[in-house]
């Protein structure tokens, strides 16, 4: 069973930067498409990248696409998110996603989540 764990978030000044990192303590990470999201009060979660379970595709939002980047490596069980270029505007809870298959942008479509960890970005 996929039990996700995410560390990392924190605060960072508007430009700066931070990694998230999730960690798969269950051990079947190796089969599943990752996925990150984030979600701020009162509004929908939303997609901010996966990456399939090779590791060979990876997809972005628009709005984080040329600022982060998500990686993985199987053998440790870890996907990790670099967020660079920070605006206010990603202050968010970011949470960590799996699911069997291929990448998706959905959250209904995942099917493990993780409890989340807070981004804040200061002007």
């Amino acid at each position: 069973q996929v039990q996700l764990v995410e560390s990392g978030g924190g605060v960072a000044q508007a430009g700066g930067s931070l990694r998230l990192s999730c960690r798969d303590s269950g051990g079947t990470f190796v089969d599943y498409t990752l996925g990150w999201f984030r979600q701020t009060p009162g509004k929908e979660r939303e997609f901010v990248a996966a990456i399939s379970a090779s590791g060979s595709l990876t997809t972005y939002a628009d709005s984080v696409k040329g600022r982060f980047t998500i990686a993985r490596a199987n053998a440790r069980n870890t996907v990790w998110l670099q967020l660079n270029t920070v605006k206010p505007e990603d202050t968010a809870v970011y949470f960590c996603a799996a699911r069997p298959g291929f990448i998706r942008t959905t959250p209904g479509q995942y099917s493990y989540w993780g409890q989340g960890t807070q981004v804040t970005v200061s002007s």
